[in-house]
């Protein structure tokens, strides 16, 4: 599978090209947001920098302070689902190119993917120090007052593995995989009743 290379801000020529499946690496200008930032936003709040077209990372970042400098020291990605109350409306008013995290979302954001052609990013979980060395500069923070790791932080990256697996043409792997292991679930149990019936 080719690794294919993109650069937020991500323009929609970009994000429509890519399908579920596809590994990308990802550089530029991504920004952090947690639940207090999405709240912060779903509820009528005025982002401090535009988010058209950039990744917003589902992380909550452990960040140290050395001679005057903010450093990363583990941006692991949050579990996204956490934000799925709020995404949709995001995505519609806000227009970012792609939201990164883990584990993937539900309908209603798939269903904004799709109208308004935004992608999934899955990051990698466990790797927390090694996406952190991906970072190559804090360039700002706001919102502060939410706490360090739910502060909305904009960073730039280099190279940051991830894998895209909900697309704009609203193509879902995290669906496709729970509707085939049910599948699977309930076939088990159907042999394990058949079974049970003829002894």
């Amino acid at each position: 599978m080719d690794l294919k290379r993109i650069t937020s801000p991500l323009s929609p020529d970009v994000t429509r090209e890519l399908s579920i499946g596809d590994m990308v690496s990802l550089s530029g200008r991504i920004v952090t947001g947690r639940d207090q930032v999405h709240k912060y936003l779903a509820s009528g709040g005025i982002p401090p920098i535009d988010l058209q077209g950039l990744v917003i990372y589902h992380c909550g970042p452990v960040v140290i302070e050395e001679d005057g400098q903010w450093r990363i020291t583990a941006a692991g990605p949050t579990t996204s689902m956490r934000e799925e109350p709020y995404e949709a409306d995001i995505i519609e008013r806000f227009r970012p190119g792609a939201i990164m995290g883990k584990g993937g979302m539900g309908e209603k954001t798939r269903a904004a993917f799709k109208a308004h052609g935004a992608i999934y990013l899955h990051a990698i979980g466990g790797a927390a120090q090694y996406l952190a060395g991906r970072i190559t500069r804090v360039e700002a923070v706001y919102l502060q007052e939410f706490g360090q790791p739910e502060s909305l932080w904009v960073l730039s990256v280099q190279d940051l593995p991830a894998l895209v697996t909900m697309d704009s043409q609203g193509e879902s792997l995290h669906r496709d995989i729970q509707e085939r292991s049910l599948e699977r679930l309930h076939a088990l149990f159907e042999r394990s009743f058949t079974k049970n019936q003829a002894t």
